[in-house]
C-alpha cells in the first residue's frame, strides 16, 4: 500500500488523509493487533514533533501495553493513574501542554513534554486510549483532538469486533 504523506493545506486535511489511509488499510481485516500495529505506524509517519504513538487496552480492568512505536513504555496503567488512566475514569480526551506540571504523568520517555490520549469507546464501553506524547511543549491543538478523535471512531468501528 502505497501511503502519500505529502503536504496539506490544514490539520484537517491531513486528518482526513490519514482518515482515508487507515480506512483503506484496515477494511476487511479482522485482526485487532495488526490493525492497531499498523495505525500507530501510520500515525508516527504522518505526525510531526511525536516521539511515541500507541495503545493502551483494557485487559482485566486494567490499561495494558497494546502496539506503539517509540521508546518501551509502561506496560499496566490503572484507571486513574496518569494521563492514560485519567482518559479512561474520565470517557473523554485528555490534552496536557506540559507533562512536567501534571502531577500524575507516567514519564517513558523523559523526552516528552506534550501528551494527548484519546479513549477508544465503543458501544458506550472504553476498549482502551491511542496516547500519542511529543518532545514539543503544547503540541496538540484543537484540530489535533477533533483530528484523533475521528480516526479513534473510525478505529473502534473497524479494529474492534
Amino acid at each position: 500500500m502505497e501511503i502519500d504523506v505529502g503536504q496539506y493545506a490544514s490539520k484537517k486535511e491531513m486528518y482526513d488523509h490519514i482518515n482515508a489511509s487507515l480506512t483503506q488499510m484496515l477494511r476487511g481485516n479482522g485482526d485487532s493487533v495488526a490493525g492497531l500495529a499498523n495505525a500507530s505506524a501510520l500515525l508516527k509517519l504522518f505526525l510531526e514533533d511525536i516521539n511515541w504513538v500507541g495503545f493502551y487496552l483494557v485487559k482485566n480492568g486494567l490499561l495494558t501495553l497494546g502496539p506503539f512505536q517509540g521508546k518501551p513504555a509502561v506496560m499496566q496503567i490503572r484507571p486513574g493513574e496518569g494521563v492514560c488512566g485519567t482518559a479512561v475514569e474520565e470517557g473523554k480526551t485528555r490534552r496536557v501542554d506540559d507533562v512536567h506540571t501534571c502531577t500524575n504523568h507516567i514519564a517513558c520517555d523523559l523526552a516528552s513534554s506534550s501528551e494527548i490520549v484519546v479513549p477508544l469507546i465503543k458501544n458506550g464501553e472504553t476498549l482502551g486510549v491511542l496516547d500519542i506524547d511529543s518532545p514539543v511543549p503544547a503540541r496538540f491543538d484543537e484540530e489535533d483532538e477533533r483530528g484523533l478523535e475521528s480516526l479513534a471512531a473510525t478505529l473502534t468501528s473497524l479494529v474492534f469486533n
